[in-house]
């Protein structure tokens, strides 16, 4: 799978994947990651990539020429969904991202400043993704969040593809029990024992035990959620 960025960083990309399983599996063949310098694609010496709202109003707004002829460049090569990331985009979760893993390459344009002029959007026919609510200094982290889980759910880049179906919100995005308290040696550390049911040997006990665990941490996740929408709404 080949994915391109589009960014005024691309040096950042090469740093973040250099290592781990993403950074193996492009050693491997596997996967290509190709970040572009926007300001190649620019035409006025001093290499302008933004420039004010119309309407008025604070900040700046990412031009659209040089966005549409960087990802114009790249289309020959990679054929994929153009992605740009956005805060008030589509909430990237696992099942989007296994959705987006059975293309052949993704484009991904990071914003900045006041975001993309939206011409970028129609011209590009591009699907708007954001990781989040809230707010970072532009749109290269999130990219980086969406490469990530993207890849390792690619055919060969993880090592032992039953990982994949027990990771937690792969698990959770499936329906099944998954995010439970996990615990490895000693068993025995300050004081803090692990629990008996998980040295029991009982392989029926422990997944019940996993499955009451998981369940407890979901209800208190979404009672912590309530809580804060309703704190939200107070004020």
């Amino acid at each position: 799978m080949r994915f391109d960025v589009v960014t005024i960083f691309p040096e950042m990309f090469a740093h973040v994947f250099e290592h781990g399983v993403v950074g193996r599996a492009i050693e491997r063949g596997l996967l290509e990651l190709h970040a572009h310098d926007l300001r190649e694609h620019t035409h006025d010496r001093h290499r302008q990539v933004d420039d004010t709202p119309f309407g008025g109003g604070p900040g700046m707004v990412m031009k659209p020429e040089p966005l549409v002829e960087a990802v114009e460049s790249i289309r020959p090569k990679n054929p994929g969904p153009v992605i740009l990331m956005e805060p008030w985009g589509e909430r990237f979760d696992q099942g989007l991202a296994a959705e987006l893993a059975t293309e052949p390459g993704l484009t991904i344009v990071c914003g900045r400043y006041e975001g993309i002029d939206d011409r970028v959007r129609v011209a590009l026919e591009a699907r708007e993704i954001s990781i989040g609510d809230y707010v970072l200094s532009g749109g290269e982290i999130p990219a980086c969040v969406v490469i990530d889980a993207v890849a390792r759910l690619v055919p060969g880049v993880v090592g032992d593809p039953e990982s994949l179906v027990h990771d937690t919100f792969t698990a959770t995005a499936a329906g099944g029990p998954s995010g439970w308290p996990q615990f490895t040696r000693p068993a025995e550390y300050r004081g803090m024992t692990v629990p008996d049911v998980l040295l029991s040997g009982d392989h029926k006990r422990i997944d019940e035990w996993r499955l009451g665990q998981a369940e407890s941490r979901r209800r208190q996740a979404a009672q912590r959620r309530d809580s804060q929408t309703k704190e939200l709404k107070k004020t």
